[in-house]
C-alpha cells in the first residue's frame, strides 16, 4: 500500500515527515476521516469544506486548497485500486510555528487570530486502507455505552473542530471497550450531552429524533457549541426531513439519554450504529428501534447512490 506524503505516492514503510513537524510536536493539525465506496469518497466536499473552515478558524491557514487535497485523495484511491476504503487526510501545519515570532513585545489579545503560517510548510498526508469490518451483530442486537466525566468543554477554542489532539477522546474509548462497552459518551462542563468520543449522538422520544447542538447551531449569544457538526450526521438530518420524522437540536441530558427510547450513534465509518444500553441501563425495550433501523438503511441506500452515480 502506498500512501500521498507532500505531492507524491510513497511506499507505506517510507512514509515519514519531520521530526519537528508540528503536527508531532504540538498536535497543530487537522484530520477527516472518510469513507469511499465504488472508488468515491462519500461526500468529500463536505469533509473538505469542514476542514477548510476549521485550519482559517484555527489559523492554521489564510486559505486550504480543498482542490488540491481532493486530487490527492482521489489519486490515493486510483492508484491503490481501491474501490471501498477508509480513507484519512492529514493536515499539519508541518515544520512552521504558531507562536508568535521573536522580537515580539507581546502576544496579540485573544480577540487576534493567530497569524498563520507559511502555505509551504504545510505537511499533507492521505492514507487508505481497507474499511474496518464490524461484527454485524452490532447493528442488528447495538451495543452498550459508558458515559465519561463532563470533557467537553465550550469555552475550549478547539472544541468542534476535528484536531491532532484526540487522546483524551481514545482514552476514554479505551476505557469503554475495557468495561466492554463500544463508545464513551461524552458531557460538556454543564452536564449536558455533547456526542460520542468518535462519534455524534442521537435520541428518539415518542418518535421525534434529538441531537445535541453541533458548532454551528449556537442560538445567538450563546457559548459555541463543543460538539463536531458531523458529516453523517448532517446526511442523516437529512434523510429525517426526507421522512418527514421530526428533529430536535437542542441541549440535552443525561435523564433524556436514559429515558429515550431509542439511541444511535453516527460517524462515517460506522454511519449508523444502535445503542441499546447504557452501562447497566436498557434503552427502550433493549433492541434496536424502528427508527434507527429506517435511518440506517436509507443512509447506506443514499451512499450507494451518490457513490455510484
Amino acid at each position: 500500500m502506498d500512501y500521498f506524503l507532500n505531492g507524491r505516492m510513497v511506499p507505506a514503510e517510507q512514509a515519514m515527515v519531520s521530526a519537528l513537524d508540528s503536527g508531532l510536536q504540538h498536535a497543530v493539525g487537522l484530520f477527516e476521516t472518510m469513507a469511499a465506496r465504488h472508488g468515491r469518497v462519500f461526500r468529500i466536499e463536505e469533509h473538505l469544506t469542514r476542514m477548510a473552515r476549521s485550519a482559517v478558524a484555527l489559523g492554521l491557514t489564510h486559505q486550504l486548497d480543498t482542490v488540491a487535497l481532493r486530487e490527492a485523495v482521489e489519486l490515493t484511491l486510483r492508484h491503490n485500486e481501491l474501490d471501498e476504503a477508509r480513507v484519512r487526510l492529514t493536515v499539519t501545519a508541518g515544520s512552521a510555528t504558531l507562536l508568535a515570532p521573536r522580537g515580539s513585545s507581546a502576544s496579540p489579545p485573544p480577540e487576534v487570530p493567530p497569524e498563520p503560517p507559511p502555505e509551504a510548510g504545510q505537511t499533507v498526508l492521505v492514507v487508505a486502507t481497507p474499511p474496518t469490518v464490524y461484527d454485524p451483530a452490532y447493528f442488528a442486537q447495538g451495543i452498550g455505552v459508558l458515559v465519561a466525566p463532563p470533557l467537553a468543554n465550550p469555552l475550549d477554542p478547539l472544541s468542534g473542530h476535528k484536531t491532532l489532539a484526540y487522546w483524551g477522546r481514545l482514552r476514554t474509548l479505551r476505557q469503554a471497550a475495557a468495561a466492554g462497552a463500544g463508545e464513551a459518551i461524552w458531557l460538556n462542563i454543564t452536564n449536558h450531552l455533547a456526542g460520542g468520543a468518535v462519534s455524534n449522538l442521537f435520541l428518539v422520544k415518542d418518535g421525534t429524533v434529538c441531537t445535541p447542538l453541533a458548532r454551528g447551531e449556537e442560538v445567538a449569544g450563546a457559548l459555541p457549541a463543543p460538539v463536531l457538526p458531523g458529516i453523517t450526521r448532517a446526511a442523516v438530518l437529512e434523510l429525517c426531513a426526507e421522512m418527514e420524522v421530526a428533529v430536535q437540536r437542542r441541549m440535552l441530558t443525561i435523564s433524556d439519554l436514559l429515558d429515550a427510547d431509542e439511541v444511535f450513534l453516527t460517524n462515517s465509518s460506522w454511519q449508523v450504529l444502535p445503542v441499546t444500553r447504557v452501562e447497566k441501563k436498557a434503552i427502550g425495550s433493549g433492541a434496536v428501534g424502528a427508527v434507527t433501523g429506517r435511518l440506517r438503511a436509507a443512509l447506506l441506500d443514499t451512499i450507494e447512490q451518490e457513490t455510484s452515480a
